[in-house]
């Protein structure tokens, strides 16, 4: 299957800089919503939408002026997700489903672009969706953003062994080369995409780590300011850092799976 990478959102904290490897301070700090999309035979996948097109109209509505200013967020109409998709040479129509790592307010956006599609996330997801446990809950979630009625499909927390970690290895209506990979930590029902492209395998590990050296397997870093960032956001602690320690085993023990995170830039670029 070929898969083409873009941006659907950037984020430049204010006053922020972000430590690029190891070498010193680097650029100032620019966050991306980073999607995929995938061409399986006559019908496409989206995984992940980004923030979507009401947040250039209304932003503070559709993502909340907290958010908005907290992330320092861009949001543009060339960025959007279906605007990519037109660019690509795509019909909005044929996009006939779309899987998600999670439904944080930068990862489902752009779900309202695309009504006809089916929505494939993890079950736990979706019940927090529907009944969040604290206030930390409702507020990553945004009720705005699924009042069209998304075309929901939900799968249990269980699967088949892929690379050391439980996958659904059948995705209703999909290929069986796309699988949801629990990866549960910055939300309960948090997920990795895997798609075996061309060139191999991709994993999209959504938001279960921020920065690229993260998840290296000899030396892991990332920046003071982002990992706190990351714990602030978190909703199972221990659960994140189990599954970012069995992602530096991933990446170590398996080169023929590439590895990626969501908000990334740096990663996006050795990618498209």
């Amino acid at each position: 299957m070929r898969v083409h990478h873009f941006n659907a959102g950037t984020m430049r904290p204010a006053g922020g800089r972000l430590i690029d490897g190891r070498g010193g301070l680097g650029h100032r700090a620019e966050l991306i919503c980073h999607c995929l999309l995938v061409e399986a035979g006559s019908e496409l996948v989206l995984v992940e939408t980004g923030m979507g097109t009401p947040s250039v109209r209304r932003p503070g509505e559709w993502l909340g002026n907290a958010f908005v200013q907290l992330v320092g967020a861009r949001p543009s109409l060339a960025e959007t997700a279906v605007e990519q998709v037109k660019r690509l040479g795509y019909a909005v129509e044929d996009v006939r489903h779309v899987v998600l790592t999670h439904l944080d307010l930068d990862h489902a956006g752009g779900l309202v672009d695309f009504p006809e599609a089916t929505v494939h996330v993890y079950e736990e997801e979706l019940r927090t969706l529907r009944s969040p446990a604290s206030a930390a809950e409702r507020w990553r979630y945004r009720g705005v953003q699924f009042e069209h009625g998304p075309k929901w499909m939900s799968y249990a927390d269980l699967g088949e062994e892929w690379f050391g970690f439980g996958a659904v290895r059948e995705l209703k209506g999909l290929p069986p080369d796309i699988l949801l990979v629990p990866l549960a930590g910055h939300t309960r029902g948090h997920a990795g995409v895997a798609v075996l492209s061309d060139d191999g395998w991709q994993l999209n590990a959504g938001d279960a780590y921020f920065f690229h050296d993260e998840i290296d397997p000899v030396r892991p870093y990332c920046p003071p300011g982002l990992a706190l960032f990351e714990r602030k956001v978190q909703m199972v602690p221990a659960q994140r850092r189990e599954n970012q320690r069995r992602l530096r085993e991933l990446r170590r023990d398996h080169r023929e799976v590439t590895v990626f995170s969501a908000h990334d830039p740096v990663e996006l670029r050795r990618l498209s």
